[in-house]
């Protein structure tokens, strides 16, 4: 999952950073707003983690001027406005969820798989597609009924796929999720990982669309 963050405050933004990635999602962090309205318009994220305190364009302009241009991305607004009027403006605006600064990194985890499961029509932490059972709340997988150690970049990869189970999946928006805007990857990359993910579950789970992406049917084997 590939998550933009919009935070100026350095230290702030390090420790955010630092903990999405522990939890193996991919991190963009940006700093400006003018910066983060042009990533915004991309629609290249899953999430967005927006501050409204920023240089260049306040967040709250940037948050409007988004949804003026029919960006469809979640946002979660993180802000030291906590006044009423400043959450409700924000949600009228736009936001999918409002987080008053300070806040425990904890609560923000949880907030982020809220909105993941809203996103992705779940009602609960847990995932399941016929063997396969991942939990996005511990970040464990098990098929088979046994447990599978997996790395974090290889639990992202099996976390989208199974997100949308029956369904082909674009290699190019896998690349962007798990890789993100900033980093440079190797064109066999994906092609690695998806083999190394095959091997610790079976060759046959995830199937290659060629030319096309990857998917893993709703009753894998």
């Amino acid at each position: 999952m590939h998550i933009i963050l919009v935070e100026d405050d350095t230290q702030l933004g390090t420790a955010i950073a630092r903990a999405l990635e522990r939890l193996a999602y991919t991190v963009t962090w940006l700093r400006d707003g003018r910066e983060a309205l042009s990533a915004l318009r991309d629609q290249t994220a899953d999430l967005v983690l927006l501050d409204l305190g920023l240089p260049g364009k306040d967040g709250m302009e940037v948050l409007t001027e988004a949804r003026r241009s029919h960006v469809t991305t979640p946002v979660m607004v993180m802000t030291a406005r906590d006044r009423l009027d400043d959450r409700v403006s924000g949600l009228d605006a736009g936001a999918d969820d409002y987080l008053v600064k300070p806040f425990h990194l904890d609560e923000l985890a949880a907030r982020i798989r809220s909105l993941t499961r809203r996103a992705q029509g779940l009602a609960a932490n847990r995932i399941e597609a016929g063997a396969l059972s991942l939990d996005l709340g511990t970040s464990e997988v098990s098929f088979r009924g046994e447990r599978v150690e997996l790395t974090k970049r290889e639990f992202a990869l099996l976390q989208i796929l199974m997100e949308r189970a029956g369904r082909l999946v674009r290699r190019e928006s896998l690349e962007n999720s798990l890789y993100g805007l900033d980093n440079i990857v190797g064109s066999s990359a994906l092609e690695v990982l998806v083999h190394t993910l095959r091997r610790k579950l079976s060759f046959d789970t995830i199937q290659t669309v060629r030319g096309f992406g990857y998917m893993i049917p709703r009753e894998p084997k």
